[in-house]
């Protein structure tokens, strides 16, 4: 009587604990790189937008474009599992390395969605992304990332 109650406490324990780590997950939504709808740019590929979130490139499809990343967030950790391919402390290593060696310094850094496509609505050469729920007249999208 004994081992079935302390199995059927330990499957409980099991269920709960495997429940609450469902729960907990976040839902990755789908991410839209933006610019301003005067920047020129129609579209880009990941790669492309990769390459300037990270510092290797200042341009896309010719046009000089400067972005502007979010601080924290879903589409923030979207964003850079899907792109960038990197987690929040690979980019931190990432950039701490750059900035040490004078050869690049990180994306400005904005609180939410919205203060990234107001940025990016109030400046023709900006490029950001947001949770494609966000996304309004106000922007251009040049990417959907799923």
């Amino acid at each position: 009587m004994y081992n079935l109650m302390k199995r059927k406490i330990v499957w409980l324990c099991s269920s709960i604990t495997l429940l609450s780590g469902l729960i907990a997950m976040p839902a990755l939504a789908d991410v839209a790189v933006i610019t301003n709808p005067g920047s020129g740019v129609s579209t880009a590929s990941s790669g492309d937008v990769k390459a300037l979130f990270l510092g290797k490139s200042k341009t896309i499809a010719g046009k000089s474009l400067t972005p502007v990343e979010q601080k924290s967030g879903g589409a923030r950790g979207s964003f850079n599992d899907k792109v960038l391919g990197k987690s929040d402390s690979q980019l931190k290593a990432y950039w701490t390395k750059l900035l040490f060696s004078g050869k690049g310094s990180p994306p400005k850094g904005l609180a939410d969605d919205a203060a990234v496509k107001a940025h990016v609505a109030a400046n023709a050469n900006s490029i950001g992304y947001i949770d494609s729920a966000a996304v309004d007249g106000s922007v251009k999208v040049i990417l959907t990332v799923k």
